[in-house]
């Protein structure tokens, strides 16, 4: 009796140091090769998210603050001269400017070409509809930039994570075999580490999840912008007036 009372502390001391053996600093001292790239990949996973997700929000938040400006800035001035000067001074990353800008450009291009192949092919409103088209398709691609990565982070790091789990349990039952018993301080640094990697991948995958649905429905309003802007601009220089 007096021994396994003895025993009992002894046995509640090794349990406590083995599992204070279950943190990060484990899992970098004691990761294998394929633990490594696990970790790696997550760490390029969650800088490219958090990249991604700063250049989005501020291209959100500008095109929201300038669109609108842009937009009745250019319905309101009366020479299409100024209206192109205004539109140029625009910064490259504003896409309302970039469209009109397109479209401004074939209009002077097609009232230069009077009379030759290019008007007899397209009159004034299917050559207005090109470069319309072309512009927004164009800006539509600059919204999606970051969205794929975001999308694959969210869906892929999880399972990133998952590796690494598996692997460090893999190593536990590797201990476990190699010293015949299953006690707390054989498998409590590999279990650790599984768990870490399990928590890494969810830490990275939930954010950049987030992140797409938000950017995703705000690319969505700005496309309907688009559309609606886009329409304004062909009856503009098609019929001489704005359409409502």
């Amino acid at each position: 009796m007096l021994q396994e009372a003895a025993s009992a502390p002894v046995a509640g001391q090794g349990n406590a140091a083995a599992l204070q053996q279950m943190g990060f600093e484990h899992l970098l001292h004691n990761s294998d090769a394929l633990g490594y790239i696990v970790f790696v990949t997550l760490v390029i996973m969650s800088i490219g998210s958090v990249v991604f997700i700063i250049l989005n929000a501020w291209r959100t938040f500008s095109i929201r603050g300038r669109g609108n400006k842009v937009r009745e800035q250019f319905f309101e001035t009366k020479s299409l001269t100024d209206a192109k000067r205004h539109l140029e001074e625009q910064p490259g990353w504003e896409p309302f400017s970039k469209i009109a800008l397109d479209v401004t450009t074939a209009v002077e291009q097609h009232s230069t070409a009077q009379g030759s192949r290019l008007a007899e092919s397209l009159n004034r409103s299917e050559y207005v509809d090109r470069a319309l088209r072309q512009g927004v398709a164009r800006e539509s691609g600059r919204l999606e930039t970051g969205l794929t990565w975001l999308a694959t982070t969210g869906s892929t790091a999880p399972f990133v994570g998952l590796l690494g789990t598996v692997w460090g349990i893999y190593h536990a039952l590797l201990k476990i075999g190699a010293s015949g018993n299953a006690s707390m301080d054989v498998v409590a640094g590999p279990v650790g580490e599984a768990l870490i990697m399990t928590t890494i991948g969810l830490g990275v995958a939930i954010p950049a999840v987030l992140a797409y649905n938000v950017f995703n429905r705000a690319n969505r309003v700005t496309l309907g912008e688009f559309d609606e802007f886009a329409h304004d601009l062909h009856d503009y220089f098609v019929s001489g007036s704005r359409g409502q």
